[in-house]
């Protein structure tokens, strides 16, 4: 069976290199055709340059990249990994994802035998979902770098607005007093905008990049007094005594719900503990779960169990702030 199971693989994998390379080939001679053609048209020599940056687009060549936009996953993937500030590209994403599930199916169905298929499944999906873990953790903790950042950086531009800069000026007086990941981002809104970029597509650009309430809400500020007035200086400070405030809120809620937190860490090692404490004293008796297909089902549904358990426990100690 695993003979049969590598041959598969390895008729998988050259079937998967063959049809990218003819829809590679197929794309280039595509991409080659549009940008030889020329416009017949006074109107189609004006939407040039546009016409070109979408042919950039349009060549992928990957069946990964025809997957993402089969699914509609590939924008929520590609925000993701900007959020992250990674250049895996939404099918380097899903690339690594595969290799990882396979690499775990297979070394499941090595140690197994291929007596347990369920088992060599759960496993390569376990691996499998290694790369999104990391990319979502990598996001979630720069998110809070720069929100921890963010509150002096509003400061700085207050201040030197004060002083006669202009908004753009103050952007760019940021990101060279500041580190990352904030100067990366104020870096990139301030290029764009220099780019002629509208004010109101850089900013919504940059609360996208970065999914946090404070990111919001000093955009809706800033788009705000550009179109009623007002002063900006004194609102930028506002809202940085406002998300002080909220750190301090949120660092109370954390200490409230730390042992809300920690009860129910413990009550999810509890089975685990208690499993490899009857594997060493009765082996047999613990075999059951493994060897038998009831077994098998038992400690299944015990798992999704534990698992629903766990995340119910974090959803009521987790507070939004």
């Amino acid at each position: 069976m695993l003979t049969l199971f590598l041959v598969a693989a390895a008729a998988g994998v050259l079937t998967y290199t063959l049809l990218w390379q003819r829809l590679q080939r197929r794309d280039t001679a595509l991409a080659v055709r549009r940008l030889a053609a020329r416009a017949a048209h006074k109107e189609d020599a004006g939407r040039s340059r546009p016409r070109l940056m979408e042919t950039g687009r349009q060549v992928r060549g990957l069946l990964t990249g025809r997957l993402l936009d089969g699914l509609k996953l590939r924008e929520a993937a590609t925000r993701l990994l900007e959020t992250a500030a990674l250049k895996w590209g939404p099918a380097g994403l899903l690339q690594r994802s595969i290799a990882l599930f396979l690499a775990g199916f297979l070394g499941a169905t090595t140690v197994t035998r291929n007596t347990q298929p369920l088992v060599a499944l759960a496993a390569g999906a376990a691996v499998g979902l290694i790369p999104l873990w990391y990319v979502r953790r990598k996001a979630r903790l720069r998110v809070n770098s720069f929100e921890e950042q963010f509150p002096d950086c509003l400061e700085f531009i207050s201040r030197s607005m004060r002083a006669g800069h202009a908004f753009s000026v103050a952007i760019e007086m940021a990101y060279r007093e500041y580190s990352e990941p904030l100067a990366g981002e104020m870096r990139r809104t301030f290029e764009e905008q220099h780019l002629g970029q509208p004010l109101e597509i850089v900013l919504r650009k940059l609360s996208e990049r970065l999914p946090s309430m404070d990111v919001q809400f000093f955009v809706a500020a800033v788009l705000l007094q550009r179109r009623t007035g007002g002063n900006l200086a004194e609102l930028l400070d506002k809202l940085a005594q406002l998300i002080r405030e909220r750190f301090k809120l949120r660092a109370r809620i954390r200490t409230v719900s730390a042992q809300g937190i920690m009860s129910g860490r413990i009550l999810s090692a509890i089975p685990i503990g208690v499993g490899g404490m009857m594997l060493g004293a009765n082996p047999k008796y613990v075999r059951f779960f493994i060897d038998d297909p009831t077994g098998n089902q038992l400690l299944g549904v015990a798992i999704g169990l534990q698992i629903a358990g766990y995340l119910i426990i974090r959803k009521i100690v987790t507070i939004e702030v």
